[in-house]
């Protein structure tokens, strides 16, 4: 089950498919893997305040994982994502908020999914991964997009 919660309006005034969307890249992202994920769509001061309380960041980010442990199976984890910062990169990239939205899920995803990146060989792995799975959504690839317009891997 993916459960989507809507807490800062802005999401769906965007993008009045919002919910649709993010429940189709997740699932994507799932493929045959069963599990439950609950992904919060709220703005950009509730995810500083989330970033600085358990990351000691305290700054608004993108999106959140949060993966859940084995013993609360089937719960896999949680996503929260900062709609101030999404409109902006999604903006600044030259893409749009679904297909930015549907990214930020699918590599959401794959973090509950215990994917990584932390080094270039694991980034690699998971950057392919996140291809094909937005590929099979109709999305293009990300990582071309961000590269042309900002420069940045």
């Amino acid at each position: 089950m993916i459960e989507v919660e809507v807490e800062y309006e802005a999401w769906s005034t965007a993008l009045p498919e919002v919910e649709a969307v993010v429940e189709r890249a997740a699932k994507a992202a799932l493929g045959t893997i069963a599990g439950d994920i609950v992904i919060l769509l709220t703005d950009d001061e509730s995810v500083r305040e989330i970033n600085a309380r358990f990351r000691d960041r305290d700054r608004p980010t993108n999106v959140l994982s949060f993966p859940a442990a084995e013993s609360a199976f089937p719960h896999l984890g949680d996503l929260t994502l900062a709609y101030g910062v999404c409109a902006r990169e999604a903006d600044e990239q030259g893409k749009t908020l679904a297909d930015h939205l549907s990214h930020l899920i699918v590599h959401g995803v794959l973090h509950l999914l215990g994917r990584d990146h932390e080094d270039d060989a694991e980034a690699e792995e998971m950057e392919d991964e996140e291809r094909s799975i937005l590929a099979s959504l109709g999305v293009a690839d990300p990582y071309t997009l961000d590269e042309q317009s900002s420069g940045d891997a």
